[in-house]
């Protein structure tokens, strides 16, 4: 009996063993986009989890959870196993969602150390626009308008605290001036209201406005880049025009805090490797987003000081009501 005992427990200790030292990934990966298909995330998921495929030899599904800015399929991502089995393919807004919820007293969806960085996939400045045939050359003459009026001037955005919203208040609140707001339901209607004549201006990212400044229906004042970006060369930076602001849209691919190192590595290499993949890069260049890779040690850092940055505007914004 105590023989037959001891070979259970020895049989036992050695499918635990053998579990435990399964290779990773031994079955289908789900990448969560926590937006809704069509949009520059989803864009970038897709061709990214088609070259991780053939990397890891699994399959890495897209699950689509959109809704409240990224804030619910984030969620879904964080409080996932951290087997590596659940990674998060997602934008700028995770370090804005958590800021937000702060204002409101409003228990956060999750908080931004629930997920440790893999990779960043690509960054992108973000531009002031105006339409052609308003009269304003330059960011120097908008803000002298902006003065002068005794009506306030407007914009539109992606939406409160969402990705267009903040860098033009970061703008604002470094000319000193205010401005209505007209928050929309992503950067298409938001461009939309301005060529409508509906507001004054808006922002949006290289890859979205250059055709539209092209066929000369918008006027680029300004990006927030740290130099002028190469589809946009004689348009000049903030830094450029004297205000210390910088802002980026980007794009970047997380895993549940608490995932074994182990695993962490091997999706760091196959998303390094992924991004040298033809496809990928096709993709992105018919984008006019090229890759701007960076590993999770240099993605932290630049994460580090890019949430510290949305937070102090929010933070200035302060409580933003929606009008229903």
């Amino acid at each position: 009996m105590i023989a037959r005992s001891l070979l259970t427990a020895a049989l036992l200790a050695f499918a635990a063993t053998a579990f435990a030292q399964e290779p990773y990934p031994s079955r289908p990966i789900t990448m969560i986009v926590p937006f809704p298909p069509g949009g520059f995330v989803d864009l970038t998921a897709r061709p990214l989890a088609a070259a991780m495929e053939k990397i890891l030899a699994q399959p890495v599904a897209i699950s689509n959870r959109g809704g409240a800015v990224g804030a619910i399929g984030t969620a879904v991502a964080a409080n996932s196993k951290p087997d590596g089995y659940t990674v998060l393919t997602t934008a700028s807004t995770i370090s804005m969602v958590p800021e937000a919820d702060k204002l409101f007293d409003r228990k956060p969806a999750y908080t931004i150390d629930q997920l440790a960085p893999i990779a960043l996939i690509w960054t992108d400045p973000t531009y002031l626009v105006v339409r052609s045939e308003s009269p304003w050359k330059s960011v120097k003459e908008l803000l002298a308008e902006a003065q002068q009026r005794h009506v306030q001037m407007s914009y539109s955005s992606s939406g409160i605290y969402g990705a267009l919203h903040i860098p033009i208040e970061m703008f604002l609140q470094a000319a000193k001036v205010k401005m209505r707001h007209l928050p929309t339901a992503g950067g298409g209607p938001a461009l939309t209201q301005l060529l409508g004549g509906h507001v004054d201006m808006t922002a949006g990212g290289p890859a979205a406005l250059t055709s539209q400044i092209k066929a000369g229906k918008i006027r680029g004042l300004a990006g927030w880049g740290a130099k002028r970006h190469e589809l946009l060369p004689d348009v000049p930076t903030f830094m450029e025009l004297g205000y210390n602001i910088e802002y980026y849209v980007w794009v970047g691919v997380f895993v549940p805090t608490g995932t074994p190192d182990a695993v962490v590595k091997v999706l760091r290499d196959a998303t390094r490797k992924a991004v040298e993949d033809p496809g990928m890069k096709a993709t992105m260049a018919k984008l006019n987003t090229p890759i701007n890779y960076l590993d999770a040690p240099d993605f932290q850092k630049f994460w580090d000081r890019d949430a510290k940055r949305l937070a102090d505007v929010i933070k200035a914004v302060g409580r933003v009501e929606e009008k229903k």
